[in-house]
């Protein structure tokens, strides 16, 4: 035989633990805290508004607006058969209406 005392129980020592913490006062923030977070965010936030709309910052929009421009500013060559051997191929010419 052990000569160990008895220890108590796994659920006495629990309520004995959850005892002392719920004794202890509660976390309060260290003097300034907010001042200073509210100093920290006023800090970082952008002084003047960004020149570019919002959904121009973004490049996924920004590179499909392009395709888009470059697609309707087109002078329409891709449309018409391609130059004959008599013609230069720098000479323009009048499509039919």
């Amino acid at each position: 035989m052990s000569n160990a005392p008895a220890r108590p129980a796994p659920d006495e020592e629990w309520d004995d633990l959850l005892r002392q913490l719920r004794a202890q006062p509660p976390a309060q923030p260290r003097p300034y805290f907010y001042q200073r977070v509210h100093a920290r965010l006023a800090a970082g936030a952008p002084a003047a508004a960004v020149a570019l709309p919002g959904w121009l910052r973004r490049p996924a929009y920004a590179v499909l607006l392009g395709g888009v421009v470059l697609a309707l500013s087109g002078d329409g060559a891709t449309f018409r058969p391609a130059a004959r051997g008599g013609q230069a191929a720098s000479s323009p010419r009048l499509l039919p209406r």
